[in-house]
């Protein structure tokens, strides 16, 4: 059953200071069909560079970073890999990222969330400081767990994952594995899945 302890928020600074030597891997899932938008949003304009861009770019620079979707140029230098099949969603996602994590912790992050970048720090920190949880899941301000937002033990991502993910959903791995929670401000977890979400997301950046 979820915990869930009072938040801890730790400028993103302080946690990479803190724990900058820790072993971690992002898994971006970047390879979704954007029904909702009508269009590729994890490519689309935000400030200077794209939404897929800004996450990335947001991320804590000694973390490896695999990207799960069709491969495109980006800021930084990421690890490409595919779902299979194409198409078998966010956990066959999962599923196929993992194949190239060789450390002891994997943030999953939905690629349409521009700012996730501080709050997966916070949770890494979360999971680092305490041994018993298998996984940190960010908690929205609607009180709604987010699988796409969460730090895994990756043994234990390994562990839960089906045989054949195709298909599946990715709260699988919650409903599977024990897990704590960690309230997230809803900006931080704002995902962009509708024109009018872009929208918000570019006022954000409005100087």
């Amino acid at each position: 059953m979820a915990k869930h302890p009072e938040p801890r928020r730790l400028p993103v600074w302080q946690v990479f200071r803190h724990h900058g030597r820790m072993s971690v891997t992002a898994i971006v899932l970047c390879g979704g069909g954007s029904t909702r938008f009508g269009a590729d949003k994890t490519r689309q304009r935000l400030g200077a560079s794209t939404v897929l861009d800004h996450l990335v770019a947001s991320l804590a620079p000694q973390w490896s970073v695999v990207a799960v979707g069709p491969p495109r140029p980006l800021g930084r230098e990421v690890t490409w890999a595919r779902e299979d099949p194409a198409g078998g969603g966010p956990l066959a996602g999962i599923a196929s990222g993992m194949r190239h994590v060789a450390t002891e912790l994997v943030v999953v992050l939905a690629g349409d969330m521009p700012f996730a970048g501080a709050p997966a720090a916070r949770l890494v920190a979360a999971l680092i400081a305490d041994p018993r949880p298998d996984a940190v899941t960010a908690l929205d301000g609607d009180g709604r767990s987010n699988p796409l937002l969460t730090a895994y033990r990756s043994a234990e991502v390994r562990r839960a994952l089906p045989s054949d993910p195709a298909g599946a959903p990715a709260r699988l791995l919650l409903d599977t594995l024990e897990h704590t929670t960690l309230r997230v401000p809803d900006e931080e977890s704002l995902d962009v899945d509708t024109p009018d979400a872009l929208e918000v997301a570019r006022h954000r950046l409005a100087p």
